[in-house]
């Protein structure tokens, strides 16, 4: 069972989109588990303060360092067996490495994955001393790592036997290869009509001809830029 541990200040935002579709299902065929830990739970004074201003000033406010370092030291207890090859931590950051399929391939062989959620201007560069690595799903800024989490978790779960009805669909999806895309694909009605324009099924993917059909979906694959 692959273990995803995310740590965030705002944990029932998750709790929706695991209630529905891939993720739910392999929740409750325990392909996956997921554990969201609220990191205020680490702090110590009656305001449960997470973020602080930054040294030598500067807009924003920053997450600090104790909370995240004792949020990561209580979840490493719960892994302990686990070989380190076989689990990370994650930083969820602008600035990080890009996500991209073979990343969610090479992450989908690991056994627990911590997620660090970054919020407000981000995080203590002293955090790094602590995490595998550093990772942004794309060149733009969220308000938080939580859809980041979400993202990554996602394309990992659909890789791991189990969490498809059809295995064969993970192999047969853009990315699967290398700049190659996914073939068009076409269901029921066979001609869709809008006004005086029909909009038809390429014949041959009538014509139950496999050889024909499987030539013709490789020559009409998408190539990725």
């Amino acid at each position: 069972m692959m273990k995803f541990n995310i740590i965030t200040i705002f944990p029932k935002l998750l709790d929706s989109y695991l209630e529905e579709g891939i993720l739910s299902r392999a929740l409750a065929k325990k392909v996956i588990k997921i554990k969201t830990h609220d990191l205020r739970k680490w702090t110590k004074d009656k305001h449960r303060t997470v973020d602080d201003t930054p040294y030598g000033g500067g807009a924003g406010m920053l997450m600090k360092i104790e909370p995240l370092y004792k949020a990561l030291q209580h979840i490493k207890k719960s892994s302990q067996k686990i070989e380190k090859k076989k689990k990370k931590i994650i930083l969820l950051s602008a600035s990080g490495k890009k996500w991209n399929q073979a990343l969610a391939q090479k992450y989908s062989t690991l056994e627990d994955i911590v997620f660090i959620c970054g919020r407000y201007e981000g995080v203590d560069w002293r955090i790094k001393e602590f995490i595998d690595e550093e990772v942004s799903i794309g060149d733009y800024v969220l308000t938080g790592g939580e859809l980041a989490a979400m993202v990554i978790i996602d394309s990992i779960t659909r890789l791991l036997p189990g969490s498809l009805g059809n295995e064969n669909s993970v192999a047969e999806e853009s990315h699967s290869k290398k700049n190659v895309g996914e073939y068009p694909q076409y269901t029921r009605p066979e001609e869709f009509k809008v006004g005086q324009k029909k909009y038809k099924v390429p014949p041959i993917l009538l014509s139950g001809d496999h050889e024909r059909i499987k030539e013709w979906r490789r020559k009409n694959q998408k190539i990725i830029k």
